[in-house]
């Protein structure tokens, strides 16, 4: 037998290592937010889609909230439609959300929940407009940015409904309008759309997936990635510029999440085959935790 083929017996080892971790989040909920490289490689997309059956499979209450900027941004580009960003933020008009409301709600989501049920999960596709889960304002400001919005409610009787029949919520982040919008749909990032779900389901955990390691205090270096810090270093490590430029808006929402009530908050490498299983049923875990 070749060496590099697990054995029975380290198979053993595996499931009685993670036994602990599987036993502590049992009817827990976590909440994964999935985006970047993982949601494009079909290697990688079929890992998450595993990961997430699996963390089903033992009893956790699992949510997935997806993104699908380049999905978007192909299809944008398909109708000759130019993309404009204003701080990070896609700048949306009611022909760019038309093409947000077909993408995410309809052909990512409905993949997602379809990869699911192929791989033998159960799993129901929605968005925030679905039951008015999330409801949204539109942000104002000195920038305008269209139909994008800001959640100010979240209601979660039909995520809890639909988690307790053992069925995977699969989440796009488009919101109900509320106000002068009441009505219309409204474009949310699906990180701090993920964030509020958490905080309002009192989930033990936000998992974001992204395309870097996690926190790194030197950035072109890959080993020097923090593995655990507490939230209350993470305004000194802005100042210090080691959390910058993208990442800000990613540690803001695993702020507001443990400011919330979640118990911690994971960034994770996504482009790292199995990267949820190894970070939650593991001692050493595979990107930074915030606690």
């Amino acid at each position: 037998m070749s060496e590099s083929v697990i054995s029975n017996k380290d198979r053993a080892g595996v499931l009685v290592h993670a036994l602990p971790y599987i036993q502590s989040f049992q009817n827990k909920t976590i909440v994964v937010k999935y985006g970047g490289n993982a949601m494009l490689n079909e290697e990688l997309k079929k890992a998450v889609i595993e990961d997430i059956i699996l963390m089903e499979c033992v009893g956790i209450r699992t949510v997935l909230v997806h993104g699908g900027g380049p999905e978007i941004e192909a299809m944008l580009k398909k109708t000759g439609k130019e993309s404009r960003f204003v701080n990070g933020l896609r700048y949306t008009d009611e022909e760019t959300m038309d093409i947000v409301k077909m993408v995410l709600c309809g052909k990512v989501n409905k993949e997602i929940a379809a990869l699911i049920q192929k791989n033998g999960g159960r799993a129901a596709g929605l968005c925030g407009i679905d039951s008015g889960m999330l409801k949204a304002r539109r942000i104002t400001g000195s920038e305008d940015l269209g139909l994008v919005g800001e959640i100010e409610d979240v209601d979660v009787k039909l995520l809890n409904a639909v988690i307790d029949t053992g069925t995977i919520p699969v989440i796009s982040s488009v919101a109900y309008g509320k106000g002068a919008d009441e009505g219309n749909a409204l474009n949310i990032n699906a990180d701090i759309a993920a964030a509020k779900i958490a905080v309002a389901l009192k989930a033990e955990k936000l998992v974001l997936m992204t395309d870097v390691r996690g926190i790194l205090r030197d950035i072109k270096d890959e080993s020097t990635l923090i593995k655990s810090l507490q939230r209350s270093q993470l305004e000194n490590l802005k100042k210090e510029g080691i959390i910058s430029k993208g990442m800000i808006p990613k540690i803001d929402c695993c702020a507001a999440a443990l400011y919330g009530g979640v118990n911690k908050a994971h960034i994770i490498d996504g482009r790292l085959p199995h990267a949820i299983l190894i970070e939650l049923f593991t001692d050493e875990g595979i990107g930074t935790e915030i606690i």
